[in-house]
């Protein structure tokens, strides 16, 4: 590669001579190019040196300076950017970005598959697992803390080793572990799959959004980065119409004596892989990033990644005559490998060596992110714009379902029908008990058998000589009873759920296995639950299509600031929600226009960093992101039941002052990507 020039000509062939000829790529190759091939890869001659110690070589002639290095790249860079502007245009927008589109939408369909998975089994995984309310909280917040760990371990591996590389092994260990975790048992072992699955789908958003750029000319980037957004919501609706249609079939289930049991909603677990597992036999017929082969000196195979792009799109419009006319491209000066350690080097003392590098690697890309100018001045503003959505996004969305749920049970509890010193004796009761308050009663010689009691409280109330059989109760209890001469047998009233009573000459035989549900919690409920998160993402879509045609017209830094101040004012209405249907609308409202500002951030995002240390800094605001989100979801749904108020101002205040932060951002459109 000529580093005097710029690089990159059009069928010029007096320039194709004086630079010796083309790589093998292109047409016209002699005898001479093989070397010229070689300096296009980067391989250094025969008698160029490397940084580690090379024989007949002086120590002195290793040493670079490091400050001339460093501004020689981002020279190399500055022409590379301008390179690959022009050479995308040439290669036009058609079939090629569209399948890609498609692809890496299954991996971004996912991630957002992965948010509602737990949230969607845990009324029924805390029957099987007999969760407390800690432990339900964890398995919550454990899907956020892997994703957190992924984005930022993912990000920075997808700089050194590629962008698809780097998706394929996150996926994999996604799609791995979420098909572990539909079939393990125990509460540790489960929590431990979604964490390692959460790991894996950590890297979706910022390897996506990145590798999707890169093959995006300038007036289209904007848009199609948004269009591609919509994939996230549409992995929503897919999780919440098969949690729909599959959770409640609890038909659809089977078990091996006490020890295993397989029930409908590990069957929703394992269909929930399913676009991780489409998306990695799918991104398996895609190239690497050109862009990513150019910033690490591998012109060849970028050349016919971007000979591919184009000759699939003329095709696709055409014009399969069109020849694509770029015969050398700028690549970036590289910091030479580590040297060779012989043939006769045990394998796996090459393959830690390997490793050690890689991680030096790695680590020094995300440790020269120039925080100075990256970090701590221009994305100061990037970072506290996502950090304060993701706290208010995720928070409230968390909170809705909770308040929601929250409000049911206060209409729930309205209808309670209370009933005070009532005498019963010798009846038979073998139909459902549900929502009863009993106090100061007295039973003599009653029978409860085959019948299921919900949300039955009996209060300072007498049994005796009753008979009770085959009984499941859920949030029921008995509190300062007697119970004289009675008999449980086959029940799942265990003695903590008598309370403070007295048991005179009673038995319990063949108590039935299982937890003690206190939430209240039926089959409505939990579809409600699901037909909210479907309305909430379907509600989505109308902000998605506006943000995409309007991203390239009207710019990111207005796109993030507009939809920031709305969502605000949407969110301030949030305090006159007092019914079910008030805060369904008011949650769908908010979605539809907050996720502008979702896309506004992603695409300044991408447009902000250099290509080198572009998914290192995008899974650096991600694990932040969710980082946020952890926060947030633990504040906000501990004021559940207690006010409103906190909340909704809390996320008011986060959203305006996102949108004051807007404007300290430099406005990315129209320019190329750095």
């Amino acid at each position: 590669m000529d580093d005097d020039g710029d690089g990159y000509y059009r069928n010029d062939s007096r320039a194709n001579d004086d630079e010796g000829g083309h790589s093998d790529s292109t047409e016209g190759h002699d005898e001479d190019d093989e070397i010229y091939e070689g300096e296009y890869q980067g391989i250094p001659r025969a008698d160029s040196g490397k940084t580690g110690p090379v024989d007949g070589m002086a120590p002195q002639a290793q040493i670079r300076d490091l400050a001339q290095f460093e501004a020689e790249r981002r020279k190399d860079q500055e022409e590379l950017a301008q390179q690959y502007e022009t050479i995308l245009q040439e290669c036009g927008h058609g079939k090629f970005q569209w399948t890609l589109y498609f692809v890496l939408g299954l991996a971004l369909m996912a991630d957002g598959v992965e948010i509602f998975v737990v949230g969607f089994v845990l009324p029924s995984a805390e029957k099987d697992m007999c969760l407390s309310e800690e432990s339900k909280g964890m398995l919550g917040l454990i899907v956020y803390l892997g994703m957190m760990v992924g984005a930022f371990l993912w990000g920075g591996l997808a700089d050194r080793i590629g962008r698809r590389q780097t998706l394929l092994i996150s996926l994999s260990i996604n799609s791995v572990f979420a098909f572990f975790s539909s079939f393990v048992q125990g509460y540790s072992s489960f929590l431990l799959c979604r964490l390692l699955s959460g790991v894996g789908i950590g890297g979706s958003i910022p390897i996506v959004f990145s590798y999707y750029s890169e093959f995006l000319a300038q007036e289209k980037r904007g848009e199609h980065l948004s269009w591609l957004c919509m994939f996230w919501m549409i992995g929503g609706i897919y999780a919440s119409a098969m949690a729909w249609a599959i959770i409640p079939h609890y038909g659809w289930s089977f078990q091996m004596g006490s020890a295993y049991q397989f029930h409908s909603w590990r069957v929703f677990v394992l269909v929930c892989a399913f676009p991780s597992v489409a998306a990695i036999s799918a991104l398996t017929t895609m190239p690497e990033s050109p862009r990513f082969f150019l910033e690490n000196g591998k012109h060849d195979e970028a050349w016919m990644i971007l000979k591919q792009v184009h000759d699939t799109n003329m095709r696709a419009k055409g014009y399969p005559e069109r020849v694509f006319s770029v015969t050398t491209i700028k690549t970036v000066k590289q910091m030479d490998e580590l040297v060779d350690m012989g043939e006769g080097t045990a394998w796996h003392q090459r393959w830690r060596m390997k490793l050690a590098d890689l991680f030096n690697q790695v680590t020094y890309s995300t440790l020269t992110l120039d925080y100075i100018n990256c970090i701590i001045m221009i994305p100061t503003s990037v970072l506290t714009s996502i950090s304060l959505l993701s706290l208010s996004y995720y928070g409230l969305t968390v909170w809705f379902p909770d308040m929601i749920k929250y409000l049911q049970k206060q209409e729930y509890s309205s209808r309670t029908k209370v009933f005070i010193k009532e005498k019963v004796e010798h009846v038979t009761f073998n139909f459902t008990l549900e929502n009863q308050v009993h106090r100061n009663g007295e039973y003599f010689n009653n029978k409860f058998m085959n019948l299921k009691m919900k949300s039955m409280v009996f209060e300072d109330s007498l049994f005796e000589e009753c008979y009770f059989e085959d009984i499941t109760s859920s949030n029921t209890f008995f509190k300062n009873c007697t119970f004289i001469a009675t008999l449980f047998y086959n029940t799942d009233l265990f003695k903590y759920r008598l309370i403070n009573s007295k048991l005179v000459n009673s038995t319990f035989l063949h108590n039935k296995e299982g937890c003690m549900l206190s939430d209240f919690s039926d089959e409505n409920s939990a579809y409600m639950i699901y037909f909210v998160s479907f309305l909430g993402t379907l509600a989505v879509l109308p902000g998605n299509i506006v943000s995409a045609l309007l991203m390239d017209k009207i710019g990111r830094l207005r796109m993030l600031a507009g939809s920031s101040v709305i969502s605000c004012v949407s969110c301030f209405f949030l305090s006159f929600g007092n019914s079910e249907s008030a805060m369904i609308a008011l949650l769908c409202l908010f979605g539809g226009i907050s996720i502008a500002s979702w896309n506004a951030l992603d695409v300044l995002t991408v447009e902000l960093y250099p290509s080198d240390k572009r998914c290192t800094a995008f899974g650096f605001l991600n694990a932040l992101c969710k980082l946020a989100a952890v926060l947030g979801i633990s504040i906000f749904t501990s004021f559940v039941g207690i006010t409103k108020a906190v909340p909704i101002l809390f996320a008011s205040g986060a959203l305006a002052a996102g949108s004051f932060l807007a404007f300290k951002l430099p406005e990315t459109r129209g320019q190329v990507l750095q």
